[in-house]
């Protein structure tokens, strides 16, 4: 448990706005950003902006997980941080779990948060903001480990990785946006169930599909 809160912290130093020179508020600005520019986008119609504001904050959601992809994982791999780990007996699946967690604290938390006032900035009511925030907690964790996933798989490519990841992140993330956003029109239950379950599928792949993915760009 030491190590995990160890590594746990070290990568949250990273990752967190205002801690070390994180760069979460970089995402969340983002986030609020597409909230703003929508509605100038979509014009007055109160009632447009009212149906499609969900749907919009969860792409914004989405575009907010994927920006920390290019330093989720690169720099621990070329800085040899891996290959001592892995000589002290730590797993990358281990390492991958721990990046995970870390890398969804932070943005999930802070999209949630950011739910807030871009509802009311996309005009979407009380009860659809509910579905939304519940559709986010149960899906910005697979939103995370697709990210995870990705960052592992890219980790050896230069120059074009960065890009390389945002392209392979958005149709994986499709059938969470589906019923996620989808949640939204049917009165939530069922949708929110199966992003949760899409979710958790996701979050218990990552951390092997990263670990592999991460061994054989060391060994390569």
């Amino acid at each position: 448990m030491r190590l995990l809160a160890a590594l746990l912290k070290r990568d949250l130093a990273r990752l967190l706005p205002g801690v070390s020179g994180g760069g979460s508020l970089l995402p969340l600005l983002f986030f609020l950003a597409v909230a703003m520019l929508y509605p100038f986008a979509v014009g007055p119609n109160a009632g447009l902006l009212a149906q499609t504001g969900g749907g919009v904050i969860w792409v914004a959601a989405l575009l907010a997980a994927i920006l920390p992809l290019d330093r989720l994982l690169t720099t621990d791999v070329e800085q040899g941080f891996f290959d001592q780990w892995a000589l002290r007996g730590i797993s990358e699946e281990l390492v991958v779990a721990v990046r995970l967690v870390a890398h969804w604290l932070s943005f999930g938390p802070f999209v949630m948060l950011a739910a807030l006032p871009a509802s009311a900035l996309v005009g979407i009511d009380g009860e659809t903001l509910r579905v939304v925030e519940l559709g986010l907690l149960a899906g910005t964790p697979g939103l995370a480990a697709i990210g995870v996933i990705i960052a592992s798989v890219t980790v050896g490519l230069k120059g074009g990785g960065a890009a390389l990841s945002g392209l392979l992140v958005i149709p994986l993330a499709v059938p969470l946006l589906i019923f996620g956003a989808g949640s939204l029109s049917t009165g939530g239950e069922g949708g929110l169930a199966l992003t949760g379950a899409i979710s958790l599928l996701l979050v218990a792949i990552a951390p092997f599909a990263g670990g592999a993915a991460i061994r054989a760009a060391r060994e390569g």
